[in-house]
């Protein structure tokens, strides 16, 4: 078994700047990469470098704009020289609304950041993966992909969307040294979820659904991710690994 080391391996997190993507990027400088983090704020991207410190680097980008993606494939291949680790992350779910009041835009904001960044992020950074004969993806899914959600249909479609992709480009890609998998959150205490963790009700029902009893924490997502880009990972394409504290098991 290859050594859950990223040792000599560079990375690029998407929405890395805070939350389960900061607990990401630090996970993977703590396994010996170098990592570049990538979030809409040049703000949040500085204070997020200035937490991480040494071997971690920055680049200001929507993922959801496919001249900001170019973009960003074309800083990471400057600062690290190439790019051995893609980690999707970034992600919103900003409306809590039913099907029937949702408008089309907000469907399509959803879809935009949480799906077709994915492909682009994807498509812009594989190329080089492609040519070297390796790279590892790891897309930060949800317990979302595989049971419905209340008021989050569009969330529900994109991250189940991802997972299918992901299926797809292990058949295209796994036999050119590219693995693609996913990590599949369920509840996990950041700043996105802070008002649901702060109202005992909706908190308690959320744990009583959980067999672990309780939310997660976002470092509890990283070991997951660095093993999957890891050479211990090396014959796992097209999974997904639920850290949901059993959630999809009931």
């Amino acid at each position: 078994m290859g050594p859950v080391t990223l040792k000599g391996k560079t990375a690029v997190v998407t929405g890395g700047s805070r939350g389960i993507g900061l607990a990401i990027a630090r996970g993977m400088l703590d396994a010996g990469a170098r990592v570049m983090i990538a979030s809409r704020s040049q703000d949040s991207v500085d204070a997020a470098v200035a937490k991480l410190g040494a071997g971690a680097s920055g680049f200001a980008a929507d993922v959801s704009k496919e001249s900001d993606i170019a973009a960003l494939a074309e800083a990471a291949i400057g600062e690290l020289g190439a790019v051995d680790i893609l980690v999707n992350n970034a992600g919103i779910n900003p409306y809590y609304k039913r099907t029937e009041h949702t408008e089309l835009a907000e469907w399509q904001h959803i879809i935009d950041v949480n799906l077709t960044g994915v492909f682009l992020c994807t498509r812009a950074i594989g190329q080089g993966m492609l040519e070297r004969g390796k790279g590892a993806i790891v897309n930060i899914t949800s317990v979302a992909a595989h049971q419905g959600l209340t008021r989050g249909a569009a969330y529900c479609a994109a991250k189940a969307g991802v997972e299918a992709m992901s299926k797809s480009l292990t058949q295209d890609w796994a036999a050119r040294g590219v693995r693609v998998n996913n990590v599949a959150p369920g509840y996990v205490k950041t700043d996105l979820t802070a008002g649901l963790a702060a109202n005992d009700a909706l908190r308690g029902e959320i744990e009583d659904r959980t067999p672990m009893t309780r939310l997660a924490t976002a470092e509890e997502m990283a070991g997951a991710v660095v093993f999957l880009a890891s050479d211990a990972a090396s014959y796992v394409s097209g999974a997904t690994i639920a850290v949901d504290g059993g959630r999809i098991a009931t």
